[in-house]
């Protein structure tokens, strides 16, 4: 049996003598989007971060598509296909939201490919388009978003991993962003969720993982996890 297209195996990582991540088991299959949930301080930044090679692990194995990245520093994990969309957007202020998307495709090479990714995004959002040339730290909320969706997706990943889509954000900005994310999953591209918006997450993905305390708790379909009483009680605020 092939192993799956992104799988993290006993990952243990934290900050310094502070252990976050405790023997974390995780795939992606080609074509999924899977979410991750729990409570502030759970651990799901953190996960991210290692993934991304923003942060080193001191146990266990990332791979994907049979490629070790666990270790290796976040250049490696770009280009392996791991795109990453940090909570908070992180868009380089004073820059044109044109320039920030282009920011995301620094390490790839042939400029006429850029171009054509570029003229994707633009019409993926729109509203990016409209206000191309606009200083990106100026952009509402979910615009904000958008872009640096699109800054990720400029990259060409495999794995695009999304940290908190809808912080911050009014519900009909989170239905458009989810409407989207549908869209870039179905063109080959997969994604692993992390989200607070326990619904959202639930509605988006195909499957999921609850972290609490720097564990994985629970793994299941997200339908699974919808009925699951454990993860209702504490996440969907029903018995």
């Amino acid at each position: 049996m092939s192993d799956p297209f992104f799988q993290i195996s006993q990952l243990e990582s934290g900050y310094g003598e502070i252990q976050v991540l405790w023997g974390i088991d995780l795939t992606v299959n080609e074509g999924e989007i899977v979410c991750l949930i729990g409570s502030n301080g759970a651990g799901k930044t953190t996960l991210l971060r290692t993934i991304s090679g923003l942060m080193s692990p001191t146990a266990g194995s990332i791979k994907i598509e049979g490629r070790v990245i666990a270790g290796a520093d976040a250049r490696l994990a770009l280009t392996s296909g791991v795109a990453h969309v940090p909570e908070g957007r992180r868009l380089f202020r004073t820059m044109s939201v044109k320039d920030n998307l282009l920011m995301g495709a620094y390490i790839r090479k042939a400029p006429g490919d850029v171009e054509d990714d570029l003229e994707r995004v633009m019409t993926m959002f729109p509203r990016l388009a409209e206000r191309a040339n606009q200083d990106a730290s100026t952009l509402s909320g979910g615009e904000q978003q958008m872009c640096a969706i699109g800054r990720g997706i400029m990259s060409r990943p495999k794995l695009l991993m999304i940290d908190e889509l809808s912080l911050g954000l009014a519900p009909r900005a989170v239905e458009l962003l989810s409407e989207t994310l549908i869209e870039i999953n179905k063109s080959g591209i997969a994604i692993l969720l992390v989200e607070q918006d326990v619904m959202t997450a639930l509605d988006l993905a195909h499957r999921g993982y609850v972290i609490d305390r720097g564990r994985i708790t629970f793994a299941a379909s997200s339908e699974e996890l919808r009925q699951e009483p454990a993860v209702r009680e504490a996440y969907i605020g029903a018995a």
